[in-house]
């Protein structure tokens, strides 16, 4: 007698090497997936917003920001932020300004779904002048001062731009993670992992369940991940990819907590008093969601 075949879940997340470390063990087939397949797509997160629209994956990674969109189709899980704990997006030029002078000023942006431009929304508290930028193009862009024809006075960037920014002679206008906590004493909540909403009750649940265990793993089996997650490291050394993974793959990775829930629920509104976001979104998780919630430990 032949087997059911097995479920499909097809996660999506960014290319890079945070996001490689933490899907480390569910893409090299180190934990028992049950009844459930894992197919992984590596995909820009300004792209992933964008598709969130459609549902086409059962898992995948968000902005917060794209969230406040998305809250119909998907569930938050407690597993997979992306928090920079007084550390994050970064807006960076060729001279150092004031923040509040690159309101009128042209900044390369990795896409307005992001967390990183409601961010420098509130910052700036203004609508300024952007072009979109692919992430891994805005330190150049910056550098040249153009992007495909369009003046660019300066970048907000992601992911390991956040480390190697200084090498391309750029200076540091605002930290973003920074500014935020002196705002709010919170960390800013970047990005999270949201499961379909339709899905069974029974699948979300073990969804969840694996995407914190792949993050355990590689949390505890740190080289080995590590070897992997090089490979998405966009020339950073292993010592800078180590900086960068613990950047983002910590305690806050494992689970949101108190702190971290709160953080979101923060963000979302400010968004929204702001008149960026337009309409106000409160944060539901898997655990808030289903009947009797997905109670797993706030550690390892």
């Amino acid at each position: 007698m032949s087997q059911n075949p097995k479920q499909l879940i097809r996660v999506g997340h960014s290319p890079d090497s945070d996001d490689a470390f933490m899907f480390y063990a569910l893409a090299k087939d180190k934990l028992d997936t049950g009844d459930l397949r894992f197919e992984h797509e590596l995909v820009d997160i300004e792209t992933l917003n964008h598709r969130a629209f459609q549902g086409d994956l059962e898992l995948t990674a968000l902005s917060l920001h794209a969230y406040a969109y998305l809250d119909d189709k998907y569930l938050l899980c407690t597993s997979g932020a992306s928090m920079g704990d007084r550390y994050g997006p970064m807006l960076v030029a060729r001279q150092a300004a004031p923040v509040e002078a690159f309101r009128q000023q042209t900044i390369a942006v990795p896409g307005t779904l992001t967390t990183a431009y409601l961010a420098l929304r509130l910052c700036l508290n203004a609508d300024f002048p952007y072009v979109v930028v692919p992430f891994d193009q805005i330190l150049e862009a910056t550098v040249a001062g153009w992007y495909e024809g369009q003046p660019i006075d300066a970048g907000l960037i992601i992911h390991e731009g956040q480390l190697t920014y200084s090498e391309s002679q750029l200076e540091l206008v605002v930290d973003l993670g920074v500014w935020w906590h002196e705002q709010t004493q919170l960390p800013l909540p970047l990005g999270a992992n949201g499961v379909r909403r339709d899905l069974a009750p029974g699948v979300i649940q073990d969804v969840e369940r694996l995407l914190r265990a792949s993050i355990c793993y590689g949390l505890e089996h740190r080289e080995e991940a590590l070897d992997y997650a090089l490979g998405f490291g966009r020339g950073l050394d292993r010592s800078k990819a180590d900086q960068f993974v613990a950047m983002y793959v910590n305690e806050w990775t494992v689970d949101f907590g108190v702190p971290g829930r709160r953080a979101v629920a923060t963000l979302l509104r400010r968004g929204f008093d702001a008149g960026v976001i337009p309409r106000l979104v409160i944060p539901q998780f898997v655990s808030d969601v289903l009947q009797g919630g997905s109670q797993l430990p706030s550690s390892c």
